[in-house]
């Protein structure tokens, strides 16, 4: 009986669910109006683009190969210096992400409830940790990310004489970047530690990229954040299925403001509200959607502690009043908007630098361990191909064994309509 009324309770409330008014969804929209945009410029400029398997369109152009070459020809010495830098940065950034991989796939294999050690970057996605990313910051991101990228590399295959054929911008399904295209049998005849300077320069330099939006977050974004927002409770963007918060509807997002009359102002106040919470006990949240009482179940992780199924916490943020009072809402709004910019241009710079250090395939990291193994197998190309053919593997498969929460949790999602209909002819 008591099944059966739960499997009622569920089926209501993803009714209730499906009736609800949605918020205009202005990522969408902007998506919609974007890349709307793109494919009109892509019609009326077909016989420009050149597609590969359907999904990759090339716009080859000469855009900024003067700058290259301007750029590579003021003090080389100093650029050839960087060179070194960046060779030694790559093989590090390689080492480490290679590491990582491996274990951060160890533990999502055999540590209960570890997190994966990458996430795809994606507006939409929820990454735990991290807060959303909407439509314009990831556009922008992507893209100053890429052009950064691929202009580092024309600057050096310039520094060393090997000819940039062209510039342009790509599109690998909807994600927009950028590209160079140096002559790859000049490079193929320069000395091993010329091209690794010019592989490896993309991903230095997003890395440098990264360490300078990490001090204007710091320094400069930070303290306008303080003068214009205050902490205003605990913004909980998931709740775990089956746990005693998803039972009594709790539906993220949602800001948590108090826990059994304790505020909840900021993480500090939460701690403390939610320390001394055992299994059994009864627990009153208010939030912004309204108040809910739950019967806590026991911690897997901490039996004596108290569980409600809510993860994934970061601080809900309100405009000071004073500040509204003298600046409006559009200032501190902008601030927000361009802290949140930098706060991304500076994780995307580092995950996509880190990444394209990978000894994978057809990336720097890939190419760069190629020339690697060719020295160490003393230029016995077989031998090198064989090494680099399995070090690849090895990456692609933590990759995907990291990957697969996210997919699954894509096709649960693609599924749930289904699922619903099922549910309500049985």
């Amino acid at each position: 009986m008591e099944q059966k009324f739960s499997d009622r309770y569920v089926r209501l409330r993803h009714k209730v669910n499906l009736g609800k008014k949605k918020m205009v969804n202005y990522d969408l929209i902007f998506a919609v109006i974007f890349y709307g945009l793109i494919l009109l410029f892509i019609l009326r400029n077909k016989k420009d683009f050149q597609f590969q398997g359907k999904i990759i369109a090339l716009y080859r152009t000469k855009l900024g190969l003067n700058a290259m070459d301007r750029l590579a020809k003021i003090l080389p010495p100093v650029w050839k210096f960087l060179g070194v830098i960046s060779v030694i940065f790559g093989f590090a950034g390689m080492g480490f992400i290679f590491w990582w991989l491996l274990k951060g796939t160890f533990n999502l294999l055999f540590v209960p409830d570890s997190m994966p050690a990458v996430a795809p970057v994606l507006p939409g996605i929820n990454v735990p940790g991290l807060p959303a990313l909407s439509f314009w910051h990831w556009v922008i991101g992507i893209f100053l990310v890429a052009a950064v990228h691929e202009f580092s590399h024309g600057i050096f295959a310039r520094l060393y004489g090997i000819k940039v054929k062209s510039s342009g911008f790509v599109l690998f399904g909807p994600i927009l970047g950028a590209f160079v295209e140096p002559d790859e049998k000049q490079m193929f005849k320069k000395k091993k530690m010329q091209q690794l300077a010019v592989l490896s320069a993309g991903a230095f330099s997003n890395l440098v990229m990264g360490v300078v939006f990490l001090l204007l977050l710091n320094f400069a974004f930070n303290p306008l954040m303080d003068k214009f927002y205050e902490a205003d409770g605990i913004k909980i963007k998931q709740i775990v299925d089956g746990s005693p918060a998803d039972i009594m509807g709790l539906e993220a997002p949602l800001i948590l403001k108090e826990v059994n009359g304790y505020k909840t102002i900021n993480s500090s106040d939460f701690l403390k509200a939610t320390a001394e919470l055992k299994p059994g006990d009864e627990t009153k949240l208010i939030t912004d959607k309204g108040d809910f009482t739950l019967i806590l179940v026991e911690n897997e992780k901490n039996k004596s502690r108290g569980y409600m199924g809510v993860s994934d916490f970061e601080i809900n943020t309100k405009i000071k009043e004073a500040a509204e009072a003298e600046y409006g809402i559009f200032i501190p709004k902008f601030v927000l908007w361009i802290t949140m910019l930098s706060f991304w241009l500076f994780i995307i710079n580092v995950g996509i630098g880190l990444f394209n250090l990978l000894p994978l395939g057809p990336l720097d990291g890939g190419k760069m361990f190629y020339l690697l193994a060719l020295t160490l197998c003393r230029n016995n190309q077989t031998k090198a191909h064989r090494l680099w053919g399995v070090v690849s593997f090895l990456g692609f498969m933590f990759i995907m064994i990291n990957l697969l929460p996210f997919i699954i949790k894509l096709l649960i999602f693609l599924a749930k309509p289904f699922l619903f209909l099922i549910s309500m002819l049985v």
